[in-house]
């Protein structure tokens, strides 16, 4: 295990250049038509939760012992969204705060293995809020990565750029919807102006994409809101409408998501068709079921689903709150320092 450590950290520094896997960025014909307005999830006592939905998503917690039983041996990379999983969901996204708690666990973690944060929000907002260097960062659902630096890659070269992290060390930025953004921009001025005389609307600038968040909106005002953030982006064609937890969301329509930034990012850190590679993924969106569909197509890792109520999802195991994941940090953190020595 501590072969491992020290291949990783080499790695870190200068990373495998090979990446054998062809990315094409292609435009959806179609866009995605919203989804209805969903009910604020309530969270349920553990012997309240649906059994059968249990059986089929155990808690990652009573299955920690068995889960890492597979894992030894192999090289453990961990991904993490950001909103309802290392924090808790907020009335005010401006003050989607982790505990210090938390921190202090992606920070164990991250010194163990290779860990990113792939988050809807824009990767310099996400970084605010984490504050942990040792941290790989993808905003935007996957359309802003800092991950590792490569030397050669099939990723379109017009998309990436160097940059270097606090420690002075180089890294690749990877942006694949860059063409989007002046016309992002004239969105936002736009929907700032209609958006206006609704209460309670916010519209949030996640660079790659946008995010309209209508939680103290009023339910009358709500048909409004909606009516108006689609006659916008019908003057726009290069561009579709998903939902997450009362937000509707702006997003360039290329066939990226984060889905292809986890095989991204596992390609730069060296594990193109590595079978000894054990990806973990935590997240509690919509969203993070691309990264599930991945991950299950692959057949290799844990993705785990964060809901406190049973729904459809990809995940194979699951926990019930930022708390849970909270306690699965420590707890792999901990595994990991054991299996060093």
């Amino acid at each position: 295990m501590r072969e491992n450590l020290t291949r990783w950290f080499c790695q870190a520094m200068g990373f495998q250049n090979g990446l054998a896997r062809t990315q094409r960025i292609e435009s959806i014909s179609k866009a995605t038509k919203l989804n209805k307005t969903e009910p604020k999830e309530e969270s349920k006592p553990a012997d309240q939760m649906d059994i059968s939905w249990l059986e089929e998503h155990p808690s990652a917690l009573s299955s920690f012992e068995e889960m890492m039983d597979a894992a030894k041996g192999k090289w453990v990379v961990v991904f993490l969204d950001y909103d309802g999983t290392l924090s808790p969901i907020v009335n005010d996204p401006e003050r989607a705060f982790m505990s210090d708690m938390m921190r202090s666990a992606v920070g164990d973690v991250a010194k163990l293995y290779p860990t990113a944060i792939i988050s809807g929000r824009s990767r310099q907002k996400v970084y605010g809020f984490v504050k942990l260097d040792d941290v790989f960062y993808a905003g935007s659902h996957g359309m802003d990565i800092m991950g590792p630096a490569i030397q050669a890659s099939c990723y379109d070269g017009k998309y990436q750029s160097k940059a270097l992290d606090q420690k002075g060390n180089e890294l690749t930025v990877f942006q694949p919807a860059q063409d989007f953004l002046p016309s992002i921009e004239k969105m936002l001025n736009e929907l700032e102006e209609t958006t206006s005389e609704i209460n309670g609307a916010l519209v949030e600038d996640n660079r790659f994409c946008i995010s309209v968040h209508y939680r103290h909106v009023l339910q009358e005002d709500l048909g409004l809101l909606e009516k108006k953030v689609q006659a916008l982006v019908a003057k726009y064609p290069g561009f579709h409408l998903t939902r997450g937890k009362k937000v509707i969301e702006i997003r360039p329509s290329i066939k990226w998501n984060k889905g292809d930034a986890l095989v991204y990012l596992l390609e730069t850190l060296g594990f193109t068709n590595s079978s000894d590679v054990l990806p973990i993924y935590i997240g509690d969106d919509k969203t993070d079921e691309d990264a599930f569909k991945v991950l299950k197509c692959r057949g290799q890792g844990y993705p785990i689903i964060v809901s406190s109520n049973p729904r459809d999802t990809l995940a194979s195991y699951s926990l019930r709150d930022p708390s849970e994941v909270l306690s699965f940090l420590i707890r792999l953190a901990r595994w990991g320092e054991v299996s060093a020595v």
